[in-house]
Order: structure tokens, then sequence, then C-alpha cells
């Protein structure tokens, strides 16, 4: 059975968070705030937990989810090439809603879905998220709502939606709101064959992206804004 942990009191965030750890030590499934909306976590590392993510939301394996870590040093360890540029973005926006699909490395023992060789990298601006992002490493994490549903803003929106699905939920308290992360594409600047490209508006604009990297972005950007993220890595993130 599902638990919820109130984890703006203290005596309730340590064991939620020591839980949590167990939880997705054992390839479960985790609901936590981030500076976005809630998401529900899986260990990265896990075939079989991503794959009970991407069930409790009713969602394919050609969706797969993105990776929040817990620092830009994390870049270089699941990423085979960082361009310059998005080195600049995410020193500017990270932590923050700005998710990088970037080459992932190809000695990496994971299988997050039918990413092409992607991955979809951000690093929340979240004190809970970061906590357990510290402790367990990298996680797969998707917005904590079935899909074609609004994004949960609250631990209970995300219960309501997922249930027992998800072993142990973390609650925040009420996040921003239901606009996600900002997706751009640097898998054709770090292959030398394009440009940076925008493939999701969302909490950052266009504008607040180009004044970092500008050289490095198309002049034309087909990005439109999402409530879901879906069809796109980085979906509710």
């Amino acid at each position: 059975m599902a638990r919820i942990f109130d984890c703006t009191a203290e005596s309730e965030l340590l064991p939620g968070m020591r839980l949590a750890r167990s939880a997705l030590g054992r390839g479960e499934l985790v609901v936590l705030p981030t500076d976005t909306v809630y998401g529900i976590a899986a260990d990265a590392f896990d075939p079989d937990a991503v794959q009970r993510l991407l069930d409790a939301k009713g969602r394919g394996r050609q969706a797969p989810p993105p990776v929040l870590v817990p620092g830009t040093p994390t870049l270089d360890a699941l990423a085979e090439t960082v361009p310059d540029a998005v080195r600049a973005l995410v020193a500017e926006f990270w932590p923050g809603p700005l998710t990088v699909i970037l080459p992932a490395r190809a000695s990496l023992a994971w299988d997050l879905g039918e990413t092409n060789g992607t991955v979809a990298l951000r690093m929340p601006d979240q004190r809970i998220a970061l906590e357990l992002l510290a402790e367990t490493g990298p996680l797969a994490v998707s917005s904590a709502n079935l899909t074609g549903q609004p994004a949960a803003t609250t631990a209970a929106e995300a219960h309501a939606a997922l249930g027992d699905s998800v072993q142990v939920y973390l609650d925040g308290g009420a996040t921003p709101g239901a606009v996600p992360s900002t997706i751009v594409d640097a898998t054709a600047l770090a292959a030398g064959t394009g440009p940076l490209r925008i493939v999701r508006l969302g909490v950052l604009s266009e504008e607040e992206l180009r004044r970092v990297a500008g050289p490095a972005f198309d002049d034309v950007t087909d990005a439109a804004p999402t409530d879901d993220g879906a069809g796109a890595p980085g979906d509710g993130r």
C-alpha cells in the first residue's frame, strides 16, 4: 500500500526520504515534488523499474522519461558529448526548468525506452528532489499523472491519478504550476550536423535561451507549449 509523507514536517521528512531511497533501491516507484510539477521516479539504471513507471502512466516505450540529475558533473557521466553552448545554458539555468537532450554514453547499462541513443537531462531546483538525487544518483522521472491528463501539482493529485502503483509519495506542498520545463535538443550540435533546437517551450522562453546561447540556435524554432509533454523526452518535466 502506498504511503504519503508530509515532507514539510521534519518529523516525516527523514522517514519519508529513507523509505523512498529503499523503495527505489528495490525497483519500486516514488512520487516527489520538483520545481515545476510532481514527478514519478524510478531508478534510471533498473529497466524493470523504468517499465513500471511507463506502465503506471499508461505510456509506451516510444516516449522515454527524462533523467533528473543531482548536479552538472553528471552531464559528462551520462552524455557522450556536451557542447560548450549546452554548458553555458546549464550554468545559467540549472538547477531549474531546462531539459537538454544529448547523445547518451554508449557504455551506460540502462534501458529508458526507445531513446535513439539520446538522453534528456535536467537538474531540478527543489530541495527534496535534490536531496534524494544526491543519495540515489540519476532517476528516471516523468510527470506524476496518467498520460493525457493534467500534470499533478500536489501529492494528493498524484495519488489520485497513480494510487498504489507508487510505493512512496513525498509531499512537499504545492509546486509552482503545471508549466513544464523547456526542452532543448542538442544532439545535432553535439554531432556537428546542426544547431541547437527548441523542441518544447515551457517555463523558459526562447528569448531567455537565446540570450545565453543565441548563435547556437536555429533562426526558426518549431517548438510549441504543451501541457503534458506528450511525444517528447522530458514529459511533464
